[in-house]
């Protein structure tokens, strides 16, 4: 398993010093011993001329580069990038620039759904077939629902109109499949983030009940069979993971206010993944597999994790902060990937240790996630280029690049709000 990750060779937890550390050149370790307010400065400048690296090769310097509209690998995760970089600084250079690549992402997707992006012909058809133009990360619903939230910011009522009516006009499959990355828990995702950010009830209440009661009638369904409250399958295999699978699923639903019947089920499901936990804190990706590989947001514990926190912060049941401590060791050991990006790369694994701060308060987390954010800038770049790390397929993308090693870099200036883009709300 040594191939996907870098040996852990940083000390389990370095104190800061006013003073800088003589430690014969070892770069890394300067950094880790560094007192925060100096770190986050250094982070934060580190984030934001990424930020401006990533529009450059995803926008261009003359704008209107877009081939791919996707959150997840395209410009529109270019855009969000813009748009949190507009939550830290108040630059409004960065929020008119995120209104115009969203602008430019739509003009793309609605003029004839995915067929003048990067797709090919056979992944267009798929993306229709299972509906994904209907998902924050992968379809058209990501890009209304940012452009609502940047004229909302820009107070532009003309725009926020607009983007609204076009999310409404959204129709999901009768068959479209039910996990966050392709399904209607990520259109569920995106009904959540209008109205957080737009205001609650943007999205109606009962809208949002009845997308919510169509995924627990299927997962009921399956879970008959599975002897699970809930169940569910993508590609006819099931997935315990955030991106495909049922931690993903059960994560969004927490986010609704279910009745009680809904939340024991909701809970009772994540007690049945919970019992799939490895002795190292790691889960399998799916049903079907008992291999203790992965260490990634998208299929195994940093994904799982993030929902167990969510899970003790709804249900206020320590079983759930348990496992995603243990679940926290694993990424610990084995979560400096060979690869930079947040789906499954160093920057995504490090947010387990935010959350895990954001809950308990306790500096220990913070430090693992600092380190992890500190590797990345003193390494990623040379380990890339020395073809030692994988930079990615979409190398500048949010969810595969170094766009988001920029986003967690500048989560790093606060650390007690960050949350992981797109998953977390």
């Amino acid at each position: 398993m040594g191939y996907r990750f870098f040996p852990n060779e940083m000390p389990d937890f370095v104190e800061e010093k006013e003073e800088e550390i003589a430690t014969e050149d070892d770069s890394l370790m300067k950094l880790l011993s560094m007192p925060y307010s100096a770190l986050s400065e250094r982070l934060k400048r580190a984030g934001l001329d990424l930020k401006d690296t990533v529009v450059v090769e995803t926008w261009g310097l003359g704008g209107q580069r877009v081939r791919d509209f996707s959150l997840y690998c395209g410009a529109l995760g270019t855009a969000f990038l813009q748009f949190k970089a507009y939550q830290l600084t108040n630059n409004k250079d960065d929020l008119n620039l995120c209104s115009d690549i969203i602008k430019a992402c739509d003009s793309l997707c609605s003029c004839s759904g995915f067929s003048h992006s990067r797709f090919s012909l056979v992944v267009l058809i798929q993306c229709i077939e299972d509906g994904r133009d209907g998902t924050f990360l992968c379809g058209r619903a990501g890009v209304c629902a940012l452009g609502a939230a940047t004229a909302k910011q820009l107070s532009d009522v003309q725009l926020l109109t607009y983007y609204l009516s076009q999310f409404k006009e959204i129709k999901l499959p009768k068959d479209m499949s039910d996990e966050l990355l392709a399904g209607r828990a990520g259109f569920l995702w995106a009904c959540l983030f209008i109205n957080k950010h737009v205001g609650e009830g943007t999205i109606p209440s009962n809208d949002i009940g009845a997308l919510v009661k169509a995924i627990l009638i299927r997962g009921r369904r399956l879970g008959v069979i599975a002897r699970c409250p809930l169940m569910f399958e993508y590609g006819s295999e099931r997935y315990w993971g955030a991106a495909h699978g049922l931690a993903g699923i059960m994560h969004v639903l927490m986010h609704v206010k279910l009745n009680p019947e809904e939340a024991e089920e909701v809970k009772h499901t994540l007690k049945y993944i919970i019992k799939k936990q490895f002795p190292s804190g790691n889960f399998p990706s799916a049903a079907a597999d008992n291999e203790d590989d992965l260490v990634h947001w998208c299929h195994s514990a940093p994904g799982i994790a993030l929902t167990f926190l969510k899970a003790a912060e709804v249900f206020g049941d320590e079983e759930f902060l348990e496992a995603a401590v243990n679940a926290a060791e694993v990424v610990w050991n084995r979560g400096l990937l060979r690869r930079v990006g947040i789906c499954h790369g160093v920057s995504g694994n490090a947010y387990i240790f935010l959350s895990l701060y954001r809950a308990t308060g306790n500096k220990e987390f913070l430090y693992r996630a600092k380190a992890f954010a500190c590797f990345l800038v003193d390494r990623a770049s040379k380990l890339i280029a020395e073809g030692e790390m994988h930079g990615g397929d979409n190398p500048y993308s949010l969810f595969e690049g170094i766009g988001g090693m920029a986003y967690l870099l500048l989560d790093m200036t606060k650390p007690t709000d960050a949350k992981f883009p797109g998953y977390e709300l």
